[in-house]
């Protein structure tokens, strides 16, 4: 986790504070149903709650036992034991080192993914907002870069507020994948731990029981939510070059704010560059790059092994730390988004009536032209326009062969920008609903 793409609340979730106070928990819930099925005193059980519970747990000193030890687990376990004393015995009875570490990492998991769903509303909220703002704001679409028809800067956003409201579901969905607990140690047979321990430590982390464990938790789990988040980084990087084109000089339709006494360049004063998604863009990258190990870690050996162990140290803090910044940092640009719909439509004029050749075309096959020739018509004028040779409509008019179907009058109506926007209205609807 590096500080400058970290948010507090994400981060605490990592922290080595928050991973023994996990572990913690795990052992003392496990105890605590061992208790309940007689397995050890309840006396055991109550101290070890008590003890634990107002505990602080010494990093230092655990990071001190484990290089004795070589053993993380184990030196947490000798550190709970200085705390606990001779009742510490009963601590981990039956478990197997993986019990702790996956259920542990699912919760993690989990809370980073509640997280990440409010991060995902938040910039829903904001897509929302300025959709409903430029519902009818006239702009240039473009395909291949090139202007095609116009459409509304409303719509654009709603393609985006859509995407985002399918990321949502998949994080749902893939919290729902990882919210598993095992607790059914050595290669999952539960040879030395009752199944009911399992069942009341799932229950009280808020987990689902994982059916069938192997020691480890199934890594395919936990492949589906790092390529979820690397489909919701994708979703990112997609809005943020969107805006990255729109400030482009030439374009100008739409730029990052750009605040007083914030510099652009160390040496040209005039700058305003979007580097709030440029940012966005390579952090995206970052977060795709942790789907490929955690699909490489689904095959390990047999039962168990540890191969995935120092890929998910890296990858659970790093992608879900770095895609809740950069959610946040989008949803900020999209609240404070500066929107020119003088530019647009200026960019919309800038073909003298090009955008509209597509209803020509169909104007004149309705009059009896066949497709193909009247392409070719259309075409013709419209390439000469493009040479800066005229303007659209007056070279259509000027066409006898154009004025044989079509009266001048029957030509202009072609030339309707609001036509374009007729539905506007159905697309708000089918994305937002009725409100």
């Amino acid at each position: 986790m590096i500080p400058r793409y970290s948010r507090p609340e994400m981060a605490a979730i990592w922290s080595p504070e928050t991973r023994f106070r996990i572990w913690f928990e795990i052992e003392a819930h496990a105890a605590d149903a061992m208790a309940k099925l007689g397995i050890v005193p309840k006396s055991a059980a109550k101290k070890i709650w008590d003890k634990g519970s107002k505990a602080t747990f010494d990093v230092a000193r655990i990071d001190e036992i484990e290089r004795e030890t070589k053993h993380d687990v184990i030196a947490f376990l000798t550190h709970l034991a200085e705390i606990v004393g001779p009742e510490a015995r009963f601590v981990h009875s039956g478990m197997t080192s993986s019990d702790v570490l996956d259920t542990c990492f699912n919760v993690q998991l989990v809370r980073a993914a509640d997280i990440l769903v409010a991060d995902v509303d938040r910039l829903l909220a904001a897509l929302k907002k300025r959709a409903f703002e430029h519902k009818k704001t006239p702009t240039i679409g473009r395909s291949h870069g090139i202007h095609a028809e116009p459409t509304t800067f409303g719509v654009k956003l709603a393609v985006a507020y859509a995407e985002f409201s399918r990321a949502k579901q998949r994080l749902i969905a893939a919290r729902k994948e990882v919210a598993t607990c095992a607790i059914s140690g050595a290669v999952g047979t539960f040879a030395q731990i009752d199944p009911r321990v399992e069942a009341h430590v799932a229950k009280a982390m808020g987990l689902a029981v994982e059916p069938v464990s192997t020691q480890i938790i199934p890594r395919d789990r936990h492949a589906m939510f790092f390529a979820t988040l690397g489909v919701v980084a994708s979703s990112m990087e997609r809005l943020a070059i969107e805006i990255r084109h729109l400030q482009r000089t030439e374009v100008l339709e739409a730029e990052e704010f750009f605040s007083e006494g914030q510099k652009g360049s160390s040496a040209m004063p005039h700058k305003r560059n979007p580097v709030l998604t440029e940012n966005i863009t390579g952090l995206a990258r970052m977060v795709r790059s942790y789907a490929v190990p955690a699909m490489e870690n689904v095959a390990l050996w047999h039962e168990r092994d540890i191969s995935h162990s120092s890929v998910e140290r890296m990858i659970g803090p790093d992608s879900t730390v770095t895609l809740d910044f950069a959610l946040n940092r989008l949803a900020g640009v999209i609240e404070k988004l500066v929107v020119y719909p003088g530019n647009m439509q200026k960019n919309l004029d800038r073909l003298g009536g090009l955008v509209h050749s597509q209803r020509v075309l169909i104007a004149l096959t309705k009059a009896g032209v066949s497709r193909e020739d009247a392409y070719k018509l259309v075409q013709k004028h419209a390439m000469q326009v493009w040479q800066g040779k005229g303007d659209f409509l007056t070279l259509l008019k000027g066409d006898s062969a154009v004025r044989a179907k079509l009266k001048p009058a029957e030509i202009e109506v072609n030339f309707d920008l609001g036509h374009h926007f007729k539905h506007v209205d159905t697309i708000f609807k089918r994305v937002f609903g009725k409100a």
